[in-house]
C-alpha cells in the first residue's frame, strides 16, 4: 500500500485523527527506517467478557498490525483499581488486584481472536506504576494543571449538578497518559469518550521530550436497540464468546439502517465495498445473513457461521426444533415453574422469569406458559424455550 492508501485505510470508520499530518511523517519515517510504530491501545479489565462494541477500536489495533506495526495491547492492573471516570456521572467503584487480574485472562484469550499474538506486546501498566514512590507522583502532577483536567466535559457536568468527584478520579487521566510515556507510543486508539485520556498522554510525552502520540479514535457502537451504546448492563450486546446460533439471532434481530452501522464498525469490509453492496438493491435479510456469518466467522470460524445460518433457517423460518439442544439432569419431583427456569440457568433471576412468562416468552414442550405460579411434574424429560433461541431439554436423573 502506499502512504495514502495506508491512511485511507486506518481512517475507515475512525472520528477523530489528531493530527493526520503527524501520522503520515510517523509512516512514511518508518517505511524509510524499516522500523514500526509502536500503537498502543489500552484497557481496563473491568469485566470478564469483551462485546464486539468492545473490537471497533480492536479492529483498528489489527489494522496497523497488518500494515506491519507493533501492537500493544495494555491492561490496565494498576488504573483499573482507579475506576476510569469517562463518560460516567458518579464514583466508578475501583477493583481488587485479583478481581484485574482473573478478568486480564480472560482478555488476553479473547483479543486473540482479532489479532496475531506473535505479532502482539501485551503489557500491564502496574509494571512502572507499581514502581513509583509518592515523590514520583508529586513529580509526575507537577506535569498538568488542575485547570486543564477540569476542562474534561463530564467533570464540568459533576460540578454543575454538585455531584462529588474525588481525587483519585482526577489522577487517572494523569496515569492513563504516563503509559504512553513508559511505552514511547507512536500512535494512541481509542473511544469517542477516551479523548481526552489520550490527549493527556499526547501532551505529556512533549513534557517528557519524546514525540507527541497520534490519536485516533472510534465511534461507540449502539447496541441491538439501535439507541443506546453496547453495553452488557442493557443487554443490547453481542459477547464475541457467545454461542454461534446466539450471535447469529441478535444480528438477525437489528433495524435495516443499523446493520450498514455494523457492516462499516464490526466487520474489515472497505468502505468501497460497503457502498457497492448498498448499490445493489439486496434484500436486507440476506444482507444481514452475510453480516452475521462475517461476525461468527471473525470469532469462531466459518463452519460455526455457516452452522449457524442452518439452525436458523431451520428454526425461524421452518420454524422447527433445534437439532442440538443443551440437556441438563435434575432429581424427579414437583417443581415451580419460575424456580425451574433459575435452576437450568436459563433466567438470571425469578424477576425475570415472572416477566418472561408474562410476556409469552416460555414454552414447555411447545406449549406456551401463561401462568407465573404454575407447578411442573418433572418425571421423564421435558422441552423448555425461553425466547426465540434458547433451547434446553431436563432430564430426570
Amino acid at each position: 500500500m502506499t502512504i495514502d492508501e495506508q491512511i485511507a485505510f486506518i481512517k475507515k470508520g475512525a472520528v477523530d485523527l489528531i493530527r493526520e499530518e503527524d501520522l503520515r511523517k510517523k509512516l512514511e519515517h518508518s517505511a524509510k527506517t524499516g522500523k514500526p510504530l509502536r500503537i498502543k491501545l489500552g484497557a481496563d479489565p473491568t469485566a470478564p467478557d469483551i462485546h464486539v462494541g468492545h473490537t471497533v477500536v480492536i479492529r483498528k489495533l489489527k489494522a496497523f498490525q497488518e500494515l506491519g506495526h507493533t501492537a500493544i495491547f495494555l491492561i490496565g492492573s494498576f488504573t483499573g483499581m482507579i475506576g476510569d471516570p469517562s463518560g460516567k456521572n458518579s464514583t466508578r467503584p475501583p477493583l481488587s488486584r485479583e478481581e484485574i487480574d482473573a478478568n486480564a485472562e480472560t482478555y488476553k484469550t479473547q483479543i486473540y481472536k482479532l489479532l496475531d499474538p506473535d505479532k502482539t506486546e501485551i503489557r500491564y501498566n502496574s509494571e512502572w506504576m507499581d514502581k513509583f514512590n509518592a515523590a514520583d507522583f508529586v513529580r509526575l502532577c507537577s506535569r498538568i494543571t488542575v485547570k486543564q483536567i477540569l476542562e474534561r466535559d463530564d467533570f464540568e457536568k459533576r460540578l454543575r449538578e454538585e455531584k462529588p468527584i474525588s481525587l483519585h478520579e482526577l489522577l487517572y487521566p494523569l496515569v492513563q497518559g504516563y503509559d504512553s510515556v513508559a511505552l514511547e507510543a507512536d500512535v494512541e486508539l481509542g473511544g469517542t469518550d477516551q479523548k481526552f485520556n489520550l490527549m493527556v498522554g499526547r501532551n505529556l510525552q512533549r513534557e517528557y521530550s519524546q514525540e507527541p502520540q497520534v490519536i485516533l479514535t472510534t465511534p461507540l457502537l449502539e447496541g441491538l436497540d439501535g439507541v443506546n451504546k453496547m453495553s452488557k448492563s442493557l443487554n443490547n450486546y453481542i459477547g464475541i464468546d457467545e454461542n454461534p446460533n446466539e450471535m447469529f439471532g441478535k444480528v438477525m434481530s437489528i433495524s435495516d439502517d443499523l446493520m450498514w452501522r455494523y457492516y462499516e464498525l464490526a466487520t474489515d469490509l472497505t468502505p468501497s465495498e460497503i457502498e457497492k453492496m448498498k448499490s445493489l438493491d439486496e434484500n436486507p435479510r440476506n444482507l444481514k445473513v452475510n453480516l452475521a456469518k462475517s461476525i461468527i466467522k471473525d470469532f469462531h470460524s466459518q463452519s460455526a457461521a455457516n452452522e449457524a445460518e442452518e439452525n436458523f433457517v431451520r428454526q425461524f423460518v421452518k420454524k422447527d426444533v433445534p437439532d442440538e439442544i443443551e440437556e441438563k439432569s435434575i432429581a424427579s419431583g414437583s417443581y415451580k415453574l419460575v424456580d425451574l427456569l433459575v435452576q437450568t440457568e436459563l433466567v438470571a433471576s425469578k424477576g425475570e422469569a415472572k416477566r418472561l412468562i408474562e410476556q409469552g416468552g416460555v414454552k414447555l414442550n411447545g406449549e406456551k406458559a401463561s401462568n407465573t405460579g404454575a407447578e411442573i411434574e418433572v418425571k421423564g424429560e421435558i422441552l423448555l424455550q425461553v425466547g426465540k433461541r434458547k433451547f434446553l431439554k431436563v432430564k430426570v436423573v
